[in-house]
């Protein structure tokens, strides 16, 4: 069995009508400090109940295919984490300020996404991932400050080293994998996209799950998924860092 790492469990959203989706059925508090997380990349995950599951998005913002996976998510009543490439976030600075309104989850995903971070030069490396919080950081709230103002990061392609593990710690972000994802990097239909994913959750049974946003497949995909993962009776878990808040906008 998979270990897992505690957190703590906040109430559950009010939410108006969710009959498009399960609705989010707690806010799961966790410490970033040597977060490490997703049984893809590494030996443990988040603490888990049998099907429950966490939603992330990679890869966004973008223009064409995010305001179709928000509004697919808002009408489910369901908030999940979006982990931004930082010239995407440049590039569509409203649509960032708009995740964190509808009360979802930012993490970084480096500058460039790179495959992978691991392979390149050291500094290099840390120079791509330091340029992404700043784009991000830049496009939420239209400063940088010196410590990242989001908890989480994602490495592309899981391409992580023990060097760049650390740095990540030392800048007091978690680090999430994941522990099943949807292979939306292959072409398929958005129906046959649906049908491999909830397969994979049948089999998974609970989990980070990792879609990407940019992609038109996926952005179809979304609706259909959330009134399956009614159906089977499948909850939404929002990961946040201990303390933190879990909606609005940027101040």
């Amino acid at each position: 069995m998979a270990a897992i790492l505690p957190g703590l469990s906040m109430p559950v959203f009010a939410a108006g009508d969710c009959s498009a989706g399960p609705g989010t059925a707690r806010v799961l508090e966790v410490d970033p400090a040597g977060l490490e997380v997703g049984l893809k990349h590494f030996p443990q995950t988040l603490d888990l109940a049998e099907g429950e599951f966490v939603l992330t998005f990679d890869d966004g913002p973008s223009a064409g295919t995010t305001p179709m996976v928000l509004k697919a998510l808002a009408a489910g009543c369901v908030r999940a984490t979006f982990f931004l490439v930082g010239t995407r976030a440049a590039e569509s600075p409203a649509l960032v300020k708009r995740i964190l309104a509808e009360g979802h989850g930012v993490g970084y995903h480096s500058q460039t996404h790179p495959m992978t971070l691991a392979d390149m030069p050291y500094d290099k490396a840390v120079r791509d991932i330091e340029r992404g919080i700043a784009s991000v950081d830049r496009a939420a709230y239209g400063n940088v400050v010196a410590s990242p103002r989001f908890p989480f990061f994602r490495f592309p392609g899981f391409g992580s080293s023990p060097q760049l593990l650390a740095y990540v710690a030392s800048r007091k972000m978690g680090v999430f994998g994941a522990d099943l994802w949807a292979s939306d990097w292959n072409t398929m239909t958005p129906e046959a996209e649906l049908d491999l994913v909830l397969a994979r959750m049948a089999h998974a049974g609970r989990g980070i799950v990792l879609f990407h946003d940019t992609r038109l497949q996926t952005a179809r995909m979304v609706p259909a998924l959330l009134r399956a993962m009614k159906e089977r009776g499948y909850r939404v878990v929002h990961v946040v860092a201990r303390g933190a808040a879990t909606a609005g906008a940027p101040q």
